[in-house]
């Protein structure tokens, strides 16, 4: 076949060129006429269209090749031009497709430059013929072409430049926005790849490439967040994990869509903000979030995730760390200056990252070794080897010696001293540093004799003295506490079991206490180990990570072993105060708070060590920080299925089990409740309670916060198809129950509509009254002791028995032995449903009340009840009032008992005052907490067995509970989270607003106590923004309240500014302080300063570790929200102060340095409620109806230099919308999802009936394209009404403007758009509208809409004449005319399609 085509082909065309001999004699002497040519042009064309009918399609190509092929083969440039001619005349005519044509003439062989001639006709012919190509075809032809010229090298002779030149008249005519070819996007992304950033295009090709690419700058422009790589995030363990922050790990760049020239600065690697990142303690998960890295790779050898920019960027920071120790004045290593706590954060990054393999160790070491040669740093170098040695002496034993080696070279040059390094006062803690160096030699020679190795090195002769005196101390058996001796024998022999075992037994041994000494704990028959004091933190800080782990492997294997044997003496509280400090250390992780919660916990509790369940529960209760979400949520579920164990329904486990659940609840951040949750939509029972319907509730206030905080539910108005959806009908499921409408209209709206739609019948108080009356006659009529006994106590029988004692205690004042032996019998599990029924029973008991006597006599007995009887503990009843959902005048009654218990009777109003006198909140400084606790419980005694009623019956019964070991809790801190809860719901009934503030002035010193005293306001604010808007001195109550609490226990300056302490605190109504401008800079200005490191910082420093906030950052972000809600001011005023401290002229924010406090009001106006952020709207209003967007002035010749903030702010020609339009893209870079997905609403309700000029929709696409992404990311609904709204806005300017100047950029935008992010999805709302527009419009927008028919203006190139259209192989193909091109099917249109 193939044969024969050729032959035939020949036969054909051979025809046609073949010439006379006397043409050949005489060449270029002989012409034919033009009827000539005609003539044998159509003989040769009609010979091959019969011939092409009868060929099958697949061998089209095949057959364009050959003639192609055939016509290159030719030497004589008269032939090629009239087979040429042939090739055009068959396209012109449909005989061929033009895309086949011109696919075949580039890609021959033999087109190359040195024929020049060929070269010029060749591109004649494409040029002439392109018209007819569709876009994808044009598109493909473009690289081809690219390609081709590339071929050309940088010099030839003058003499073909010319014919060259026509390849360039092609890919101009190509790039021609009047021809319109193709999207100009396609042509943006195929030079893109070619001519990366900062390439020069080809010599042949001049400025046509450069200037096409800067008509894509404005697009680049209106993609771009203003400012982008000033913006700073808070490290917030769990905020900030959104997909604003990633960053490329091999390049550090961010992630930009699409092939645009976007501005320099988006495309230079972010160090700057990795480096700030890395800086915040506790900023692991985020540099992992930033950079993609994970962490569960650790396992899979080969799998290993080197990060060489995050390896530079650790480095960079010990050099900055470095600097700074030189330069502190008051460098005085035992003190711990600012440098101290960034060497000690250090360590702990440079463990984690080089732990799970990162960064490279070896790498690290000779990259510091090269940046430090010749700087003369050396104050800082005990601190440095101090950080190496935490790694090398961890990892040593399972590294190749060469790994370590590298350090030797850093000696070298950090130590250059000749004489002995004097040894210094083993007093200071800091003693442990400046012996680092010597210890690591220890730990690398030892490794050298282990391997038998020849490297090893002489000690060098300046470490003699500090290895003398080590030896020395090894010999000395026995070590003191007193000084840091032991801690440098553990941290220079942790490789070496025969040394090590000395001075680690000694440690060991002071916490376990010697096995004769027991002391008391409190409640009856509780005995421990006799040792009380715990390790200090300066010795922990002292060891290395080695020793650590030593140590707290030895604590947890000790406690399994207890555990197992069943010990009956408790653990020494010096142990159990000692592992909880050791538990704060992050880089300990896996043998610490893992080890804790996956093998601790799981093993005590196999077998049945109840005690020691108990002790980790308070250790986990009152003693641990910063602990990761996903542990705290993991031991919630431990917990719910604890509950269900037998063996934990005893009062004082059932009491600990609910009470530590109840605090992890309610601890849960805003932003860490949804991610936390999603991991359970499975299997949501997991972390449910099947029977505690205060901790559902609980749950549920902590999800409505949550939403309403991060905005989850801003515009809807359903759970359907969210994640919260299950976990509410899981929880109606387990425990049926109503909210008051109180509460209720609190919650976000969603959730509102699902407790409506899910209402669950309730009891009258008239039933219960009467079946109280029922069951207490029965009690008064049975007299078989045991039938008693099992009637009341028996399983599923009405839990009314605490209503019942309430009857006797009120009629006979008494309560008999049978009463205690049916409260035994019913155990603590089942208990607690009478204590329900008893909360609603008393509501109903006091309602009904005749006040006075009456009353009085009904609170004493409930006093009784609580205090003398211990029938129930006074948190679990006020917990379970707080959480009945009563209307209206019952409401206020159950409040009112509330108050009346907490505060009538002085019992818990003493325990308060005593506790909050003797105490301090600051346990890792202290070493007398135990005896502080003893004497507090040898006072207030914690009786949880019903003691006191085992007093009063006649005759008196023995105490034989066996009491589980309690080391911190007491009855106060048990009850400062139900506190929190208490407080909420007397915020939501406006009735009982005094009481609240009586409430607080009694018991608000306990907040001193509190783990996040600073986000509980800030939670409550937040939340009750709407119904504290009015009541502005309740407001400031509990801010003074909470905030006055801790004022002994805080360095002045901690939390709210002077200025609000001096004026906001005073309470006058009649005058009240409305804050000026000045005020609202310092306050930002406080969080610029301490966003930007500065030295020393606005707040005092203090120890992260232990601190209710992370980092300085978010501390600072969370006291400024706080003080800004408790201003006795709207919030819509606050917000436009906030915005106008940049918007304004400010003398006291500098111009240079104007994003950064762009950033900060940016952070601060999106922690705050809605009607502090939403002013921003408004702003923009107004800027969309200035004379500057509405009016096209002269001298705005182009929107787009004037929209460019940062050109504009350098040459002092910024306007009011230019810095609105700076100020958005920082406050909507911050917000979270929820706020975000107002925009669309916003859009099509509010600014598209304002949008008329060209100016306008611009500004209005520059405000939102750089969002598309996220929208993308994280709610692809909104991006698509986006989408469409652009379209919308287009239409309005179309019909309302004369002329449009600015069509392309426009365009380029909305090819973005469809190829980045909307693909097809919103083609038929979109068609429509392109419809609509004019036509120079419609031409270029013709490849959304696919359409062929669209009419388009007389810009459109000429076209032939003829327009049948034929099929090809490839894809359907456009007629000849080169307007009217009909596309690929849509299917080939998804996104990222591009290329």
């Amino acid at each position: 076949m193939a044969l024969s085509m050729e032959t035939q082909l020949q036969s054909i065309f051979e025809d046609v060129v073949k010439t006379e001999m006397i043409e050949e004699a005489f060449a270029g002497m002989f012409m034919d006429t033009p009827e000539d040519e005609r003539t044998k042009l159509i003989s040769c064309l009609g010979a091959f269209r019969q011939y092409w009918g009868t060929l099958p399609q697949e061998s089209h190509d095949q057959c364009v090749q050959w003639i192609v092929r055939f016509t290159h083969s030719q030497h004589s440039p008269k032939r090629i031009s009239f087979l040429y001619d042939c090739l055009a005349m068959a396209v012109e005519t449909s005989l061929l497709p033009p895309r086949m044509v011109c696919v075949a003439l580039i890609s021959s062989d033999s087109l190359e430059w040195e024929r020049s001639q060929l070269w010029a006709l060749t591109f004649k012919l494409i040029r002439k013929i392109i018209g007819g190509v569709d876009y994808k075809g044009v598109r493909d032809l473009l690289k081809a072409v690219l390609d081709k010229i590339q071929s050309i090298p940088t010099t030839v002779s003058s003499a073909v430049v010319q014919q060259l030149l026509v390849a360039r008249e092609v890919v101009e005519y190509i790039l021609d926005r009047n021809a319109c070819l193709l999207p100009a996007y396609f042509a943006i992304t195929e030079i893109r790849k070619l001519y990366p950033e900062g390439q020069l295009s080809h010599w042949l090709l001049g400025s046509l490439i450069s200037d096409f690419v800067d008509s894509f700058r404005p697009t680049s422009r209106i993609n771009s967040i203003c400012g982008r790589c000033s913006l700073l995030p808070v490290v917030n363990n769990s905020g900030a994990i959104c997909n604003s922050w990633k960053l490329d790990p091999n390049t550090l760049r961010f992630p930009l869509r699409g092939m645009l020239p976007y501005d320099k600065d988006l495309f230079e690697p972010q160090t700057g903000l990795l480096r700030y990142v890395l800086e915040q303690p506790y900023s692991r998960e985020m540099v992992c979030n930033m950079l993609g890295l994970n962490k569960q790779t650790l396992n899979i050898a080969q799998h290993k995730q080197r990060c060489p920019v995050l390896e530079e960027q650790l480095v960079d920071l010990v050099v900055y760390a470095m600097e700074r120790s030189e330069t502190e004045e008051h460098f005085d290593a035992d003190v711990g200056g600012t440098s101290q706590l960034l060497w000690q954060h250090l360590s702990s990054q440079l463990i984690f990252f080089v732990l799970f393999q990162f960064a490279s160790f070896p790498h690290m070491v000779l990259s510091l070794h090269q940046k430090l040669a010749g700087r003369g740093l050396i104050k800082g170098r005990d601190h440095l080897m101090w950080v190496l040695l935490q790694f090398i002496s961890g990892s040593i034993q399972k590294n190749a010696l060469a790994d370590f080696l590298p350090v030797m070279k850093l000696f070298d040059l950090l130590y250059p001293e000749k004489e002995c390094i004097p040894v210094p006062d083993i007093n200071k803690p800091q003693s442990t540093h400046s012996f680092a160096m010597t210890c690591i030699w220890i730990h690398l020679n030892r490794k050298a004799q282990n391997d038998n190795s020849k490297l090893q090195i002489p000690i060098p002769h300046s470490l003699k003295l500090h290895h003398e005196f080590l030896q020395q101390s090894l010999r000395n058996k026995s070590l003191g506490m007193l000084d840091y001796k032991i801690a440098l024998l553990c941290n220079a022999y942790s490789t070496n079991s025969e040394c090590f075992t000395l001075p680690m037994g000694v440690l060991v041994e002071t916490i376990y206490g010697n096995g004769s000494m027991r002391i008391n704990l409190p409640g009856t028959n509780c005995t421990a180990s006799g040792s009380v004091s715990p390790l200090p933190m300066n010795l922990l800080d002292s060891l290395t990570v080695h020793a650590k782990m030593s140590l707290i492997h030895s604590i947890a294997t000790r406690v399994i072993k207890l555990a197992h044997a069943k010990s009956s003496i408790a653990l020494a509280p010096a142990l159990v105060e000692t592992y909880s400090r050791l538990l704060v250390y992050m880089e300990i992780e896996s043998l610490g708070i893992k080890g804790f919660i996956s093998q601790l916990l799981p093993n005590v509790f196999k077998s049945h060590a109840w005690g020691i369940l108990h002790t980790l529960l308070e250790m986990f209760s009152y003693r641990m920080h910063h602990i990761q979400p996903h542990y705290r949520v993991q031991l919630l579920s431990h917990l719910h299925s604890l509950a269900a164990v037998p063996q934990t329904n005893q009062n004082q486990l059932h009491l600990c089990v609910e009470s530590t659940a109840l605090r992890l609840i309610t601890a849960l951040g805003s932003s860490e409740v949804q991610p936390q949750f999603t991991r359970f939509l499975n299997d949501p029972k997991t972390v449910l309670s099947a029977e505690s319907e205060e901790l559902n509730r609980a749950l549920i206030l902590t999800l409505a916060r949550a939403t309403h905080i991060t905005d989850f539910f801003t515009g809807s108005d359903s759970i359907q198809g969210t994640w919260c959806k299950d976990i509410l009908q899981t929880i109606m499921t387990f425990t049926p129950h109503n909210w008051a409408s109180h509460t209720l209209s609190c919650f976000p709206a969603p959730l509102q509509a699902f407790f409506k739609q899910n209402n669950v019948p309730q009891e009258s108080r008239f039933n219960l009254k009467k079946n109280v009356e029922e069951e207490y006659r029965k009690w008064k009529s049975m007299s078989n002791e045991n039938d008693i006994i099992t009637h009341f106590s028996l399983q599923g029988s009405p839990p009314l028995f605490l209503c019942l004692l309430w009857k006797m205690l009120l009629e006979t004042d008494h309560i008999n032995q049978i009463g205690f032996r049916v409260l035994e019998r019913i155990g603590a599990r089942a208990l607690v449903a009478h204590v329900r029924t008893f909360a609603d029973f008393l509501v109903y008991e006091f309602s009904t009340s005749a006040g006075g006597q009456q009353l009085n006599k009904c609170i004493e007995i409930l006093n009784d009840m609580v205090w003398k009887y211990n029938i129930v503990t006074l948190d679990r009843l006020i917990l379970c009032l707080a959480m009945r959902s009563h209307e209206g005048n019952e409401a206020q009654v159950c409040y009112f008992i509330i108050q009346l218990l907490l505060l009538k009777p002085n019992d818990f109003r003493n325990r308060v005052n005593d506790f909050v006198k003797e105490n301090a909140p600051e346990h890792w400084l202290q070493n007398d907490w135990h005896s502080k606790h003893m004497s507090y419980h040898k006072k207030y005694p914690e009786k949880l067995y019903f003691e006191g009623l085992a007093d009063q019956v006649n005759p008196p019964m023995q105490h034989t509970s066996q009491y589980l070991p309690i080391y911190f809790g007491n009855v106060c801190l048990r009850f400062l989270p139900v506190f929190d809860i208490v407080i909420h719901r007397f915020l939501e009934l406006i009735p009982v607003s005094k009481s609240l503030e009586t409430l607080l002035d009694h018991l608000g010193g306990l907040y001193k106590f509190h783990d996040r005293p600073v986000t509980y306001l800030y939670n409550t604010l937040h939340y009750y923004e709407r119904h504290l808007r009015e009541r502005t001195s309740l407001k400031r109550k509990l801010v003074h309240a909470i905030m006055s609490s801790l004022k002994d226990n805080r360095t002045p300056g901690w939390c709210l500014s002077e200025t609000y302490i001096k004026f906001g605190m005073s309470a006058r109504e009649d005058n009240v302080w409305i804050p000026d401008d000045t005020y609202y800079c310092k306050l930002i200005g406080r969080l610029v300063d301490t966003m930007a490191g500065k030295s020393p910082g606005p707040f005092p420093n203090c120890d992260w570790r232990f601190n209710e906030f992370p980092n300085p950052a978010a501390h600072a972000l969370h006291v400024t929200c706080v003080e800004l809600m408790a201003l006795t001011v709207p919030g819509k005023d606050v917000g436009n102060a906030l915005l106008n401290v940049v918007l304004r002229s400010q003398p006291l924010v500098p111009r240079e340095n104007i994003t950064a406090w762009m950033n900060a009001i940016g952070l601060v106006i999106t922690a705050l409620p809605e009607p502090y952020w939403i002013v921003l709207h408004d702003r923009i209003v107004s800027v969309m109806g200035s004379p500057t967007l509405t009016t096209e002035t002269a001298w705005a010749g182009c929107p787009f230099a004037l929209l460019d903030f940062t050109a504009c702010h350098q040459s002092y020609s910024e306007m009011n919308c230019s810095y609105v339009l700076a100020l958005a893209h920082a406050v909507w870079h911050h917000s979270s999802i929820g706020q975000l997905s107002l925009i669309p609403k916003f859009l099509s309700e509010t600014l598209k009936p304002v949008v008329q000029t060209e100016f306008q929709l611009l500004y209005v696409y520059h405000l939102v394209g750089p969002f598309l992404q996220r929208f993308q990311q994280e709610r692809t609904r909104c991006m698509l009404e986006i989408g469409v709204a652009f379209y919308e806005m287009l239409q309005a300017v179309d019909q309302h403007s004369q002329h449009l100047h600015f069509m392309d950029p426009i365009c380029d935008f909305l090819y973005h758009i469809k190829y980045m992010y909307t693909g097809d999805s919103v083609k038929e709302q979109v068609e429509k509208i392109i419809m609509t527009l004019r036509p120079a419009m419609k031409l270029r927008l013709r490849f959304i809409t696919h359409s062929s028919k669209i009419e388009t203006s007389s810009a459109a190139p000429p076209s032939s004449s003829s327009t049948t259209t034929t099929t090809s192989s490839s894809s359907a193909q456009p007629p000849t005319s080169s307007i009217s091109v009909s596309s690929p099917s849509s299917t080939q249109h998804t996104p990222m399609s591009v290329g």
